[in-house]
């Protein structure tokens, strides 16, 4: 016949309980501290941005780190696509846009996707860029394949929503674009419109408020086990 649960003495009944609490307070503590190693490694990438930010432009490699600061020279091709959907608030009106896409040919390297800035869509032309020889300065973004839920593309229109050269290539006559982008920056064109990047991007760092929560909550289990514990022993304390 099975021992009742109360009648077992209470440190047999805190065997499996304080089995549990040790393995999940190894699963939040681990965690936690996964957390702390995130948060120390998202530091050292956002400073490495920050200098990279302020320093010059570099020469464009043939493969270069994402989010590099870098320039290249070419001729931009005529053929334009346009890539995402952002809406905008201009003068108190809201204004949907996408942004623009321009080849750059370079004359010792493959053909360049590179993002112009965000302009309206529906709007104006998009200005041309003319013949000559140009210099892009800007940032490399690493190719994004479109994912289960990315919009299907249209090539017939140029509007994709994955940025993606291997895929805006052939739609733009030009098959054999470098596998990254340019992300152009610097202020709006004259008119406006294209309007680039104006700082390099940065990813979000939540990570410390990530580890107080995990640490928080292997505390927090602590307290609980502790009053279970206290529940058990008291209920073994013969009346006075």
């Amino acid at each position: 016949m099975t021992e009742p649960a109360a009648s077992r003495p209470p440190l047999k009944r805190l065997i499996v309980p304080g089995l549990s609490v040790i393995v999940m307070l190894a699963v939040l503590i681990g965690l936690g501290t996964w957390q702390v190693e995130r948060l120390a490694w998202k530091n050292a990438l956002l400073a490495a941005v920050d200098a990279a930010e302020q320093g010059p432009a570099v020469p464009l490699p043939p493969d270069p780190p994402a989010f590099a600061k870098v320039r290249a020279e070419g001729r931009f091709d005529p053929a334009t696509a346009f890539y995402g959907s952002e809406v905008r608030t201009e003068r108190g009106a809201a204004i949907g846009g996408a942004h623009l896409l321009g080849v750059l040919r370079r004359a010792d390297a493959a053909p360049l996707l590179v993002d112009r800035g965000w302009v309206p869509v529906p709007g104006p032309p998009p200005p041309a860029m003319g013949d000559g020889q140009t210099k892009v300065e800007g940032y490399v973004r690493p190719a994004e394949p479109a994912g289960l839920f990315t919009p299907a593309p249209d090539p017939v229109a140029r509007r994709f929503y994955s940025l993606d050269p291997a895929v805006i290539g052939p739609a733009l006559g030009v098959p054999n674009l470098a596998p990254f982008v340019l992300v152009a920056l610097g202020p709006p064109a004259p008119a406006g419109q294209p309007d680039p990047a104006h700082a390099l991007p940065r990813p979000l760092n939540n990570h410390l408020s990530y580890a107080l929560t995990w640490y928080g909550l292997a505390v927090a289990l602590l307290v609980i086990f502790a009053l279970y514990v206290r529940t058990i022993f008291a209920a073994k304390v013969p009346p006075a």
